[in-house]
C-alpha cells in the first residue's frame, strides 16, 4: 500500500512539474507523446477506482505477480492504443490534462488508502486482493515514470523513488521466472527487460541465455 502510494505520488508530481512543451515531445511507450501517456494514466487512475469498487466474494485467481501476463509485443491494432492520441489531442492544452490527472489521480490514491488491503475485489475476469491489486500497480507506475522522462532533457524531471524501482524490478522478476545480473541497475532491468531499450554488448552478455527470451511484454 505505501509503495502504491510512493510511487502514484511521485508519477503525478513529475506529469504536474512538467512545462508544457514537454507535452510535445515523445515518451518511452512507443508511438505515444508524451500527452498521450498522461492520457493513458488518467483512464488508469479510472481503472483503480472501478476496480477498487468492484467486490467479490470468491477466492482470488491472481496475485500481484500472476495479475501480469506475458503478451506479445503491441502491433499497434488495439482499438484503446489507438484511441488514445486522439483522445489526449482534443484536451487541447497541457493544463486541462494535468488537471484531469490531477482530480481523478488524487482520488484514486484516496481511495487506495482507505481501502481494506485484505478485501477482495475484481478486474479483468480475475478477483485478488486490494493489497495485491496495489501491488502490481506499482510496477505499472514505476514503468510508466520511466517512459513520462525517458526523452526529456536529463534533469529535467525526477524519475520514480528507487525503493519503487527496486520493487518493481523484483516484481518483473517474479512475472518473468528470472533475475537479471546484478550489474543491472533497477532501471536498466526494467528498460531492458521489457524492450524499452536495447541491451548493450556487454549486457547481452551478461544476460546470457535470458537475451533470448526478451522482452517481457506486459499485459
Amino acid at each position: 500500500m505505501d509503495l502504491f502510494s510512493r510511487s502514484w505520488t511521485a508519477l503525478r508530481t513529475a506529469v504536474a512539474e512538467l512545462p508544457d512543451e514537454d507535452f510535445e515531445r515523445p515518451s518511452g511507450c512507443a508511438g505515444w507523446l508524451v500527452r498521450d501517456l498522461v492520457c493513458h494514466l488518467v483512464i488508469d487512475a479510472q481503472d483503480v477506482l472501478i476496480t477498487l469498487v468492484t467486490p467479490a466474494d470468491t477466492e482470488p485467481t491472481v496475485d500481484a505477480a500472476t495479475y501480469w501476463k506475458l503478451v506479445e509485443p503491441p502491433t499497434g491494432d488495439d482499438p484503446l492504443d489507438a484511441l488514445i492520441p486522439r483522445l489526449a489531442a482534443a484536451y487541447g492544452e497541457p493544463r486541462l490534462l494535468k488537471f484531469h490527472l490531477d482530480d481523478v489521480g488524487s482520488a484514486a490514491g484516496r481511495a487506495a488508502a482507505l481501502a481494506d488491503p485484505a478485501a477482495r475485489v475484481r478486474t479483468r475476469d480475475d478477483v485478488l486482493t486490494v493489497g495485491d491489486y496495489l501491488s502490481a500497480y506499482v510496477l505499472e507506475w514505476t514503468l510508466h515514470h520511466l517512459d513520462l522522462i525517458a526523452r526529456l532533457s536529463p534533469g529535467s524531471a525526477a524519475g520514480p523513488p528507487a525503493e519503487t524501482l527496486a520493487a518493481a524490478r523484483a516484481a518483473l522478476e517474479k512475472i518473468a521466472g528470472t533475475a537479471f545480473p546484478d550489474s543491472f541497475s533497477d532501471t536498466d532491468a526494467l528498460l531492458v527487460g521489457t524492450g524499452r531499450r536495447a541491451p548493450s554488448d556487454a549486457e547481452q552478455t551478461a544476460l546470457g541465455d535470458v537475451s533470448g527470451r526478451l522482452p517481457f511484454v506486459l499485459g
